[in-house]
């Protein structure tokens, strides 16, 4: 057992031969066990040196091993939920020597990536996706005539999606040969039930039992009363033990709980599992954050880390004074959410598992009976929303950007088409840095902005954070406040909430010939390009409904109108300037930034906003560059214009 981050790469013969092309299908018992004991504590130093998920992966270990012994990956398929647990996977797929650039720009994924490993059989981000996409392949396999194994790998957190049980419904029915395995890693399930499930779990996975069990169908069968007392036999001394009475009825045959971190059991019984025909489904009892003491005691903590930075041999001279960051976004929802739910108890709180991530802990704390966790169901947390708003409470959903886009079709009939009154703090709106692609909240602007009744905020800093989301909770409908993840610009925060009006922007500075229309937490490189610039900003704050009056005010006064958002710039917060500005027939010149029609990949925050353009020098350089192609850039570096500073 461990209990620190080792800083120094540990001795791992075994596993280099397995990333010098060693396969483990021929390793017997003791040189896996060896194997999984390097496997671990290599995870915990690579992750020490890269920061990222591992608490998930300590959990895995000897599953990982054990599927990569007993199946034969690429060609057998193994769909990982999520991926947070799938840094054990990567090691044994020949990245090892890549893990020191997990999550850095050019390096690997934190999450599966089809086109980085052949041995990534499908990209995933958000959760609850593995069985469909496993039922999906087993079906492909059939319907092409190869002989394959099919795994999908599950968390009991991941389980409680609706599309997870969409797609154990529809696999019971069409009956696939693929098996689902239940990673139970205890954080929500209960505790283990002991040696006697394990017991029971060998009988039920074992070919006697197996052969037992198909025989005595055959001859129970023709006596109808007895065959159907044996079934429910069975049935009940299987529900005595183990939950799996659900999973047998929706059709797989369900076999478990099982201790996860015994290797040489796991590998007994999936060896015992491969050939069986139809759904199977294994259920595993883990440990999140196995072998590493800290992790252990404070799974929710150790989730994940960040780099671990050596310590310096001498004090370093003190460090010039900077400008201290402000809160997190994140607390400072979490802050306006306590305070007024103080104000006003009709107020409830709801998240789709993202409680800590959200801000939400203190107000689950102080206020237990409005707070309403339902678990990776974020479909379920609107349309829930619109019914508590349908009887007079007022709900207030904490959800990221990019689970959102899961909700979509409830934010659009159960909440906006009948005018509801809830409040959504959209959190990780933007680009989210080393997560990559599936996590950024890059099209929310563009999705929420062409559904009708909906009003729209993008704050920003702290101060218009906390402010319009006490104007959106007053506001009765629908409305939604967008905000970045992380720390914002330190702007003083105002205790006494306030109500803005809502669709008002405000000119924030003073320029001439070029003005740039702010949507969002960017605000601040937009000043350091304006000041380059000489150019007017407008902090607009409301995407819908949009500051019209000083939008064409700008166009009559300006040359060159320019939108800066975080968002994509397709269908986002600059189209709605381009159909206003064209609708009343401005000929301003017009250019839109934004997140480009790709999908940007992980990196540092700053690394992105300067890859999309959206940093201080990159606006300046698009703003000189159409410019250029206007004509007006001479007279402007003139300085007839007012006066510019170049890059």
């Amino acid at each position: 057992m461990l209990s620190e981050i080792p800083a120094n790469r540990p001795d791992t013969p075994l596993l280099d031969r397995v990333d010098q092309g060693l396969t483990l299908h021929d390793m017997d018992s003791s040189q896996l066990l060896q194997l999984a004991e390097e496997l671990r504590a290599y995870l915990l130093y690579s992750v020490g040196q890269t920061g990222g998920h591992f608490g998930a992966g300590l959990g895995v270990v000897e599953l990982t091993v054990a599927l990569h012994h007993v199946y034969r990956p690429p060609e057998d398929r193994i769909v990982w939920d999520v991926g947070h647990q799938t840094y054990p996977h990567k090691i044994l797929t020949g990245r090892m020597g890549q893990m020191h650039s997990m999550r850095q720009a050019g390096g690997l994924a934190g999450f599966p990536k089809r086109a980085e490993s052949e041995y990534d059989t499908f990209g995933v981000g958000h959760s609850s996706t593995s069985i469909s996409a496993a039922m999906g392949m087993a079906v492909a396999a059939k319907h092409l005539g190869i002989d394959r194994k099919v795994i999908a790998v599950i968390g009991d957190g991941a389980i409680t999606g609706g599309m997870a049980i969409e797609a154990l419904a529809h696999a019971g029915h069409e009956r696939p040969n693929m098996l689902v395995i239940l990673n139970d890693n205890q954080m929500s399930i209960g505790h283990n039930t002991g040696g006697l499930a394990t017991y029971f779990a060998k009988i039920w996975a074992s070919k006697t039992y197996i052969a037992m069990r198909k025989g005595s169908k055959k001859v129970l069968e023709k006596i109808r009363p007895a065959w159907e007392l044996a079934k429910r036999t069975e049935e009940h001394m299987k529900g005595m033990v183990a939950p799996g009475t659900l999973f047998e009825e929706l059709g797989f045959h369900y076999i478990g709980p099982l201790d996860g971190h015994d290797l040489p059991g796991l590998v007994q019984t999936l060896e015992n599992m491969k050939d069986l025909e139809g759904p199977q489904l294994l259920h595993i009892r883990t440990m999140k954050g196995k072998g590493f003491q800290p992790a252990e005691n404070d799974p929710v903590g150790y989730h994940a880390i960040n780099k671990i930075e050596p310590k310096p041999k001498e004090q370093p001279a003190a460090p010039t004074p900077v400008r201290a960051k402000g809160p997190k976004y994140q607390a400072v929802f979490g802050q306006w959410l306590c305070d007024m739910a103080d104000q006003d108890e009709r107020l409830v709180g709801i998240t789709p598992a993202m409680c800590e991530g959200s801000g939400m802990v203190e107000f689950a704390k102080r206020h237990p009976e409005r707070y309403y966790d339902v678990a990776i169901a974020e479909q379920h947390a609107l349309t829930l929303a619109a019914g508590m708003a349908c009887d007079g409470l007022k709900p207030v959903v904490a959800i990221y950007s990019t689970f959102l886009q899961r909700a979509y079709d409830q934010l659009i009939h159960d909440i906006a088409l009948q005018n509801l009154d809830v409040t959504l703090g959209i959190d990780r709106a933007g680009l989210v840095g080393q997560d990559g692609p599936t996590h950024h909240g890059a099209f929310d602007l563009s999705y929420l902005r062409c559904i009708p009744n909906m009003v729209i905020g993008a704050p920003s800093d702290e101060n218009a954070c906390r402010q319009m989301l006490y104007t959106a909770y007053q506001h009765e409908g629908p409305a939604a406040i967008r905000y970045p993840r992380g720390a914002g610009p330190n702007a003083e925060i105002e205790t006494e909430m306030q109500r803005w009006e809502i669709g008002r922007g405000k000119l924030v500075r003073e320029g001439s010939h070029v003005a740039i229309l702010n949507f969002g937490a960017l605000l601040g490189e937009v000043m350091g390009a304006a000041d380059t610039l000489n150019a007017t900003v407008i902090d607009m704050r409301w995407v819908k409904p949009m500051d019209k009056q000083i939008v064409l005010e700008s166009a009559s006064r300006h040359s060159l109108l320019v939108t800066v958002e975080e968002n994509s710039t397709a269908g986002g917060a600059g189209s709605s300037v381009n159909e206003l500005l064209v609708l009343h027939g401005s000929d301003v010149q017009l250019l839109n930034l934004g997140i480009p029609d790709e999908f940007i990949e992980h990196g540092t925050p700053g690394e992105q906003k300067a890859w999309t353009g959206l940093d201080r020098e990159g606006i300046t350089r698009s703003i000189l560059k159409q410019l250029d192609t206007t004509g007006l850039s001479t007279a402007l570096r003139s300085g007839s214009l007012g006066p510019v500073r170049t890059l």
